[in-house]
C-alpha cells in the first residue's frame, strides 16, 4: 500500500494546561510522533468511534424479519472459538 501525502489546510487551535501538555508531550514521544501528529490521530480516531457509535440502518419488512431471527437464534457452535476461549493463555502465567 502507497501512502499518499494530504496537505493539510485547515487549523485546529487548543488550549491546556503546562501539567496536560506534558503528559501529552511525553506520550507523543513515546510514540516517536511530534504533539500535533499524537493529537491529530487520537482525536480522530476517538471522534470516528463516536461517529461508528452513531450508525443506524434501514431495513424493510423482510430484511428486518431475518434480522430478529438472526438475533433470537442461539449462537452457533464453533469448535476452534471453544478451544481458544477455553484453553490457557500465554497472559494467565505459569
Amino acid at each position: 500500500m502507497v501512502a499518499v501525502k494530504q496537505t493539510r489546510e485547515e487549523r485546529l487551535s487548543i488550549r491546556t494546561t503546562p501539567e496536560r501538555k506534558t503528559i501529552i508531550a511525553k506520550a507523543a514521544e513515546r510514540e516517536n510522533k511530534n504533539i500535533s501528529d499524537f493529537v491529530l490521530e487520537n482525536a480522530l480516531s476517538a471522534a470516528e468511534a463516536v461517529l461508528a457509535d452513531d450508525a443506524n440502518f434501514i431495513l424493510d419488512r423482510k430484511q428486518w424479519k431475518r434480522f430478529l431471527a438472526a438475533l433470537d437464534a442461539p449462537p452457533r457452535k464453533i469448535p476452534a472459538l471453544r478451544k481458544l476461549l477455553t484453553e490457557r493463555s500465554v497472559f494467565d502465567g505459569k
